[in-house]
């Protein structure tokens, strides 16, 4: 062995995963002239539509992705969760994450792994060779490691995340540029550290994508006014992901994926408000704005996205609910929201799915009691300080998706069909020979 395998930790085949958060199937394969690399991934190895998880929620996603398990295992249910046994939420970070990550498993086979910007990293780890935390960071200064790694992406101008706020303004002109700018550095800093090739594993995620997609996705499927923006931003997207695939050596697999997918919002639901009209949902005055100011008589709250609980009698502080009578309660709620309507008629609820139909595991006692999977078009909201009407519009004309997330994998060997989250994580340990009990995974090997 060599002195360049040394510093990679082994001789065995290598992965580079790329995260394109919140990027539909649909649309690279609708637009093959946009996506020529893409496209030539899938042609060369496989590429299709995936399913995300119950909710397809970025915070609840990527700690699914990259441990192959449930928010039951993970602990992590979104970007908003509940303490046991009192009505405190806080927002999950890296160390809420209760299951194994998939960087983890390589660090315990004595290889090593490059972390960049993953949702819900935050601290960073300081037992893999490198990382930078993402969504939900302070900062690179507090959120990468080592100092090394630190000092770089500050003389790069690094950015975590894009300022999404200049996406709430009509002219999108101030948010596209950002969002380049973020793209670009991101970019720079992928290609910096693929090169290095001292890693065993690269885990590098795209957020900027779900971004664009959020103030700009309607227009591209409804022929807006920022269409042909929309689609420029992605070709240079792909043509970064073109790049990235030239510079890995021959030993390295490229897989590129998505959390979820997307679709045009029409409506925002405020939810609790609809529960509130139903009498589900009451408060102590109106001066309220979070989960503790509910009213001891309140039968149920709901947390985003789309994240319903019953405010139940042993497990809520002041719960209401008996727990003799959880299974009828629960089922007169389900139903009440399954015939929910929006403003022209359709329902707003694709599906409602009980806990135990999507939660496994030892933190399954955190877990919703009922999640809305909501028919496209209704993004559903969750705030407590109250909202005049249900149903309401924002600045936002895109919204996350349960199906048609995106798989590429640049190997012959694998298979895109009836494929979900889940199985991303055991393919990428399949593909660099490291052994895992199966029945850790909620997912399996798609080679």
């Amino acid at each position: 062995m060599g002195l360049f395998d040394r510093l990679r930790g082994d001789d065995g085949p290598r992965v580079a995963f790329f995260g394109i958060d919140g990027v539909p199937y649909s649309l690279v394969a609708d637009n093959p002239d946009r996506f020529p690399n893409l496209t030539a991934l899938a042609d060369d190895g496989a590429g299709g539509p995936i399913d995300s998880i119950v909710p397809p929620e970025s915070s609840a996603c990527w700690p699914a992705l990259t441990t192959g398990v449930d928010p039951g295992s993970t602990g992590v249910y979104g970007f908003q969760d509940r303490e046991n046994g009192s009505y405190d939420t806080y927002v999950p970070m890296g160390r809420d994450v209760q299951a194994t990550r998939i960087w983890d498993r390589v660090t315990d086979e004595g290889r090593n792994a490059t972390v960049l910007n993953v949702p819900v990293t935050f601290p960073p780890q300081r037992d893999v060779q490198r990382m930078v935390s993402g969504f939900l960071s302070p900062g690179v200064e507090k959120a990468a490691y080592p100092d090394d790694l630190r000092d770089r992406l500050e003389e790069l101008n690094y950015r975590i995340d894009t300022n999404a706020k200049l996406g709430h303004k009509d002219d999108k002109s101030a948010f596209v540029e950002d969002a380049y700018e973020t793209l670009e550095r991101r970019y720079e800093a992928f290609s910096e550290y693929v090169a290095e090739d001292d890693w065993d594993l690269f885990f590098g995620v795209f957020m900027t994508t779900d971004r664009v997609n959020h103030f700009l996705f309607g227009d591209y499927e409804q022929d807006g006014p920022n269409k042909e923006t929309f689609l420029d931003f992605y070709e240079q997207v792909d043509a970064y992901l073109g790049k990235l695939r030239e510079q890995l050596p021959d030993d390295v697999t490229m897989i590129v994926a998505s959390d979820h997918g997307f679709t045009t919002q029409t409506y925002e639901v405020h939810l609790n408000t609809w529960l509130e009209e139903q009498g589900w949902l009451s408060h102590v005055d109106d001066d309220r704005d979070s989960l503790t100011d509910i009213a001891d008589d309140a039968r149920a709250y709901s947390l985003i996205p789309g994240r319903v609980y019953l405010n139940l009698e042993g497990r809520e502080p002041r719960g209401s609910v008996p727990q003799s009578e959880y299974e009828e309660v629960r089922d007169e709620l389900k139903a009440e929201i399954e015939g929910l309507e929006g403003p022209t008629g359709e329902p707003v609820a694709q599906r409602v799915v009980p806990k135990e139909d999507a939660f496994h595991g030892p933190h399954d006692d955190i877990a919703p009691d009922l999640t809305v999977i909501p028919t496209h078009g209704y993004d559903l909201k969750a705030g407590f300080k109250g909202h005049d009407e249900v149903f309401d519009t924002g600045p936002r004309n895109g919204m996350h998706s349960f199906e048609n997330a995106c798989l590429f994998v640049d190997d012959e060997r694998a298979r895109i069909d009836d494929v979900d989250l889940f199985d991303v994580a055991p393919t990428i340990l399949d593909l660099m020979e490291i052994d895992a009990d199966h029945g850790e995974f909620d997912g399996a090997s798609l080679v």
